[in-house]
């Protein structure tokens, strides 16, 4: 019974490696020897003013051990403490009861840090010490909030900003691009329609109501590549190797545009792989690299593209013109091994039609195609099925 309480009042802060851990530490210890370094050559090694107050202690564990929180960005760490210590001293000043003082200090330290968006849970700490004072707090009034507050807080941003970059630990915590939405239409990335949304995401989190240490665009991220994983788990081991054409028309770099529009009409496909004389994946020449060569101008524009584009090649616009000079390069590519989770959100949301496949050495192996990757999809969907009503 009392095993079972221990184990529910631990926290379960999921799998972190001792390396991570030794950075942390590492990084705290080196940011407050910082911290308390630089405020004494400010301030002077003589000065009654405290040069570390405590609660940077709890922003070091913020900014070293969990920097990617929300609660542990710049603005958190230095407008906090700051505000908080401002919401202190004022309630120290107005407030006679040192503990009625810091009781107000808190709350109402939170409820700026709320209004002002920048929680920082060691500022608490902060509005408790300015609250409850110093014997240089009332001397100083509000510049205690200025130094050594705000000084510590500061310098220690700047101890993190240098360490965790250094470190491998983006810091400013870099937010998902806003500019993964499109222009005009704003609807997701196809691969990400089949499951939820950042709407499905924000909805529960409004009604769990509460403060999540987690960005939420990080979380979304998280979850989407924990969706993928439970995909790839399901659909198996089935590769680019099992699924993609061997036999495949290609053209050098050297060829002519009519030699590979040639191709491209007697197979019937809409891409031919570009690879040099040892057959290594050179690029990648399309129907629309055709077209973006020849342009609108070419014939009538209610020619459909075939009819157009046979009228520019064949008047000799361009017949002599070589496929180097509108190949996509270098070409997107899968190795032999890629799984077919993994083709999923190249093919869909980058929009890739054809996917070449190379080997270990780069050389051209085969080609994958939309159609490929959905039947692939189809098949591998139907088999599980079968196995998990079987099971």
């Amino acid at each position: 019974m009392l095993s079972q309480l221990i184990r529910r009042l631990k926290p379960n802060l999921g799998p972190v490696s001792h390396a991570e851990q030794l950075r942390a530490a590492a990084g705290a210890l080196a940011g407050i020897l910082a911290t308390a370094l630089v405020t004494r050559l400010v301030l002077g090694p003589g000065t009654e003013v405290p040069l570390l107050v405590a609660p940077m202690g709890a922003s070091a564990v913020l900014l070293f051990a969990a920097p990617s929180s929300p609660l542990a960005q710049p603005w958190s760490v230095v407008g906090g403490n700051v505000s908080a210590a401002l919401v202190g001293i004022t309630c120290r000043m107005w407030i006679a009861d040192p503990f009625l003082a810091a009781s107000a200090a808190v709350g109402l330290a939170i409820a700026l840090m709320f209004a002002l968006r920048c929680l920082h849970p060691p500022g608490g700490a902060v509005a408790i010490v300015t609250a409850l004072t110093a014997p240089s707090v009332p001397e100083l009034g509000y510049a205690f909030a200025l130094a050594p507050v705000g000084l510590n807080s500061l310098v220690l941003l700047a101890a993190a900003v240098a360490y965790n970059n250094l470190t491998g630990r983006p810091y400013p915590h870099r937010r998902l691009a806003d500019a993964q939405a499109r222009p005009g239409l704003s609807n997701p990335p196809p691969s990400e329609r089949v499951g939820f949304t950042l709407d499905d995401l924000d909805a529960v989190l409004r009604r769990h109501d509460e403060i999540i240490d987690v960005d939420r665009d990080d979380l979304a991220a998280i979850l989407h590549e924990t969706e993928f994983r439970a995909y790839r788990r399901r659909a198996g081991a089935l590769t680019c190797a099992d699924i993609m054409s061997r036999k495949v028309a290609s053209v050098t770099p050297e060829d002519t545009l009519q030699d590979a529009w040639r191709l491209l009409k007697a197979h019937r496909i809409k891409a031919l792989p570009v690879t040099d004389g040892r057959g290594h994946l050179q690029g990648i020449v399309t129907q629309n690299d055709f077209l973006d060569m020849v342009g609108s101008g070419l014939g009538a524009p209610a020619l459909g593209k075939a009819r157009r584009l046979e009228q520019g090649i064949f008047r000799g616009f361009s017949s002599r013109i070589l496929v180097d000079a509108i190949m996509t390069r270098p070409a997107r590519a899968a190795r032999l091994d890629t799984t077919i989770a993994e083709l999923v959100p190249l093919m869909a949301d980058a929009g890739v039609h054809h996917l070449p496949v190379v080997d270990e050495d780069g050389r051209l192996a085969g080609i994958i195609t939309q159609s490929d990757l959905v039947a692939a999809l189809f098949f591998g969907g139907v088999e599980a099925g079968a196995a998990g009503q079987a099971a």
